[in-house]
C-alpha cells in the first residue's frame, strides 16, 4: 500500500518554500523563508473519538523585517473525512494554546474522488448568533487542472501534477510533462529522486499507457529526452534491484521453512506469519540459530526476542 502521508511529508519538508511560493503568495510576501524551523510532531489525544492524533507538519517562521513569529500548520488528507473541519479546529486550538502565536492552517486533499468541494471552515452557531467561525486554507488537488501548472518553474508543481484532475487518457502525457519540468529545475540527484519517485508512485502506467508514454517521449527535443531517460532508467535499475532483493528473501524463507518442517513438523499459522515477516538478515540469523533449537519452544523464544 502507498504511504501517502509519508510521501507528502517528505515533499513538503524538502520543498516548503517552493510549496508556499506556488500556492500561497500572500505568505511569500511577508515571511522570511530562511527562518523556518520544523517543530517536532505534536501528538494530541482526541477524547471524543478515544484516539491519539499526530499533527502532520508544524513550522515556525518569522515575519520579514519584524521581530515576530508565526506558525504554519499543514495537514495532508488522502481521503475525504466527515467532521474533519472540527478536527482542524481542535488542532488549531491546541497549537495556539501551546505556542501562543498566530497560526496559518492549511489542508491538502490528495484523494482522487469524490471531487465535491471540501469544507474550509468550522462554525459554531445558534439561531441568530455565530459563536465561532474558524477558517483554514484548502488545496484540493482533484479540483485543480494539471495544465495550469505546466509552466510553473517549481518542483512542487512537477510532483503534484500527478495528483491533479486529468482524464484517464492523459496519464502518460501528464507523467511526461511532469518529468520534462523536473529536468529543467537544476535540482541535485537526491531531490530529483524524491520528486521523480513521487511522480512514478502516483502515475504507474499499464502496458498500453507505457507504450504511449514512450511514443511521446521519442517526439520531444533530444537533449530533454536524454534527461528524462536518465530518470526512467534509474527507476528500472531500482526496480531490478528490488526484485533481486525480494528473490533472495523468498529463497531464504523457503529454505528456513523446509528446515523447520523437517525438524518439528507442520508449523502453526501464527508462527508461519511471524517467520514470513522477517527480513533477509533476520532469516539468515534464524538459519544459524535453528541449529541449536531442540523444540518449537526455542523457536518461539527466538522470535519473541529477535
Amino acid at each position: 500500500m502507498i504511504d501517502h502521508d509519508r510521501l507528502f511529508k517528505e515533499l513538503l519538508s524538502n520543498f516548503l518554500p517552493e510549496f508556499i511560493e506556488l500556492f500561497f503568495p500572500d505568505i511569500s510576501a511577508y515571511w522570511n523563508p530562511d527562518s523556518i524551523e520544523f517543530l517536532p510532531q505534536e501528538v494530541l489525544t482526541d477524547v471524543t473519538e478515544g484516539e491519539r492524533k499526530i499533527v502532520d507538519l508544524v513550522v515556525k517562521a518569522s515575519f520579514r523585517n519584524q521581530n515576530a513569529l508565526f506558525i504554519i500548520h499543514i495537514e495532508h488528507q488522502s481521503s475525504a473525512e466527515a467532521g474533519f473541519n472540527r478536527r482542524m479546529f481542535t488542532y488549531f486550538a491546541r497549537l495556539h494554546e501551546k505556542f501562543a502565536l498566530p497560526i496559518y492552517p492549511i489542508v491538502i486533499y490528495s484523494h482522487d474522488s469524490p471531487k465535491t468541494l471540501e469544507p474550509e471552515n468550522y462554525r459554531l452557531e445558534f439561531p441568530g448568533w455565530t459563536v465561532l467561525e474558524f477558517n483554514y486554507r484548502v488545496i484540493q488537488l482533484n479540483r485543480l487542472n494539471w495544465q495550469d501548472f505546466v509552466n510553473q518553474h517549481n518542483p512542487v508543481a512537477s510532483a503534484l501534477m500527478s495528483k491533479m484532475r486529468m482524464d484517464a487518457q492523459e496519464r502518460p502525457t501528464v507523467k511526461l510533462v511532469s518529468l520534462q519540468l523536473l529536468t529543467t529545475l537544476g535540482l541535485n540527484p537526491a531531490q530529483v529522486q524524491l520528486i521523480s519517485g513521487f511522480i512514478d508512485t502516483y502515475l504507474q502506467l499499464n502496458a498500453q499507457e507505457e507504450a504511449l508514454f514512450q511514443e511521446q517521449l521519442a517526439s520531444i527535443e533530444p537533449r530533454q529526452e536524454e534527461e528524462v531517460m536518465k530518470i526512467v532508467t534509474s527507476w528500472m535499475r531500482e526496480g531490478i534491484q528490488q526484485g533481486i532483493q525480494q528473490g533472495i528473501q523468498q529463497e531464504a524463507l523457503s529454505l528456513i521453512m523446509r528446515q523447520l518442517s523437517r525438524r518439528f513438523g507442520s508449523l502453526a499459522p501464527q508462527l508461519q506469519e511471524q517467520i514470513q515477516s522477517l527480513s533477509v538478515a533476520e532469516l539468515e540469523n534464524l538459519g544459524e540459530a535453528l541449529l541449536d533449537f531442540s523444540s518449537l519452544a526455542d523457536l518461539e523464544v527466538w522470535l519473541r526476542e529477535s
